[in-house]
């Protein structure tokens, strides 16, 4: 087993910086550092809670956009991060005071999520259950898996 301690960052490829950098600090984001996104290096934020965003560029692509949670084809590669988050029902009202639309909604067992698109329609989840961890990473095999048929 490798001694994994914790995610270190998200990678996350993005078309424009001055719009991506100010969608993640409206999430809470601060700037840390721009490498040299022109040079495809990171731009770097970190939120308060301690998630930190590599934000890559640019994209070579000019009608590239992220399809892998809207298409039927299930393509292989990382669909979305999801974030835990203490209250749903402040997320949204926040989200809503932003123009930030709620693309997509599931609940299972505890746990209560929303989704989010970024401006390059990167898909985020946001969680909220109590204690460290979701009532959903106890499964059993007559669980209603029927639940995860509303998650996009």
């Amino acid at each position: 087993m490798i001694g994994i301690e914790k995610i270190d960052h998200i990678g996350i490829r993005v078309r424009d910086k001055h719009r991506a950098t100010a969608f993640y600090e409206t999430l809470g984001f601060a700037l840390i550092f721009d490498a040299g996104f022109e040079k495809g290096h990171p731009i770097m934020l970190q939120h308060p809670s301690g998630v930190v965003l590599n934000l890559l560029g640019p994209s070579s692509e000019e009608s590239d956009e992220n399809v892998l949670m809207d298409i039927d084809r299930k393509h292989t590669g990382i669909t979305h991060m999801a974030l835990k988050i203490g209250s749903l029902a402040d997320t949204e009202a926040f989200l809503a005071a932003r123009g930030i639309a709620v693309t997509g909604r599931f609940s299972f067992k505890d746990m209560n999520a929303i989704f989010i698109r970024d401006p390059d329609r990167n898909v985020i989840e946001l969680d909220e259950y109590p204690g460290d961890d979701p009532a959903s990473r106890q499964l059993a095999a007559d669980d209603d898996f029927d639940a995860y048929n509303a998650h996009p």
